[in-house]
């Protein structure tokens, strides 16, 4: 899909009978690009278009066509500082991507849906938890919670019919595990349907997360 804000790869959906079209919107870790979750897109429930979007700030120190959402910094107690201007730019860009895509692929935010793996899922959750009226779900493969967006929620009786997919690697080496279960901890206060899943492995999406994150996709009513 050609000039949106956000460039993206789409593949389109195909319906069966008496089906409505979805919209994904699925983005990428620190450091990868746009081609990195298009690779999912033969595993998406038909019924869904699917929009693999570039996050919006190239990052030429990790390499060649590299791209992220927003910088970020650890110190030396594991602490994560991000650039705040930054985040709420990316997610300015994503909520504009979003809703230029709803019309003119004719898919309201009923049928929307927010995926991300790594930083990418930590912007779908961010958005989900901000503008809740402009997706019914989101999907949050190795994320975490944005602190400094937080001041921002939706106030909880937006949340009601949403739905939020979290799955982890328990040895996650670049996010810990502890940040999934801190996701859990929060949403557990808002009226939502949490799916929360722990799989065994690293900063990785193993075959059997992504077999049950699609089952879960295609259940969304």
């Amino acid at each position: 899909m050609k000039d949106l804000p956000l460039l993206a790869l789409q593949r389109a959906a195909s319906p069966g009978p008496g089906e409505q079209p979805w919209l994904l919107l699925l983005m990428h870790g620190v450091g990868s690009n746009e081609k990195d979750l298009f690779g999912l897109a033969p595993y998406v429930p038909p019924r869904f278009h699917v929009l693999s979007l570039r996050a919006p700030y190239a990052m030429p120190m990790a390499g060649p066509d590299s791209h992220g959402w927003f910088a970020f910094s650890v110190d030396a107690q594991g602490r994560r500082h991000i650039d705040e201007a930054q985040a709420r730019q990316a997610r300015a860009l994503l909520l504009t991507t979003l809703q230029e895509a709803q019309t003119r692929l004719g898919v309201g935010p009923a049928r929307s849906v927010l995926g991300g793996f790594s930083q990418g899922g930590i912007m779908a959750l961010t958005t989900l938890l901000t503008q809740p009226a402009l997706a019914r779900a989101a999907m949050v493969w190795h994320g975490r919670l944005l602190p400094e967006a937080l001041h921002e929620q939706a106030a909880q009786a937006q949340f009601t019919g949403k739905s939020l997919w979290v799955s982890h690697g328990v040895d996650d080496n670049v996010i810990p595990l502890s940040s999934a279960q801190a996701i859990r901890t929060h949403v557990q206060e808002l009226p939502l349907e949490l799916s929360y899943h722990e799989y065994p492995g690293y900063h990785e999406l193993r075959p059997e997360e992504l077999a049950a994150s699609m089952q879960w996709l295609q259940a969304l009513e």
